[in-house]
């Protein structure tokens, strides 16, 4: 499974960024996707990810500022809408696929395929 994330940038704190993530594929293995970021030296953190019935699960850092959706395409698709980002915000961030088992926790363990990443820069 291959996939591709687009939409990363440089804002100012307080706007507004979609990412977005095409897969190769859907199927059993892309049956839960989500979004992850990495900040250099810190662990890989979930951010939001979303189960084969488009039911989203979000960190708590991100609830009321982010959301994650499938869009209906051939292949499976997700973005992330991310509003009123703060500089707090700023990593690179993985687009991510799984079983759909992988949609019981928001923990990289779960993912089994990982995009390149896009980065995400915002400044005060």
């Amino acid at each position: 499974v291959r996939l591709v994330e687009s939409g990363g940038g440089s804002v100012v704190a307080g706007g507004s960024l979609k990412l977005s993530c095409v897969a190769s594929e859907d199927s059993r293995r892309t049956k839960c996707m989500g979004w992850f970021r990495q900040v250099p030296g810190q662990v890989r953190e979930g951010v939001a990810i979303i189960d084969l019935n488009g039911s989203p699960q979000y960190a708590e850092f991100v609830k009321g500022r982010f959301t994650i959706a499938k869009e209906n395409t051939e292949n499976s698709s997700l973005v992330l809408q991310m509003n009123s980002l703060t500089p707090e915000d700023t990593a690179m961030y993985y687009c991510a696929a799984g079983p759909a088992g992988g949609c019981l926790w928001l923990e990289t363990y779960g993912m089994d395929y990982w995009g390149k990443g896009t980065l995400v820069t915002i400044s005060s």
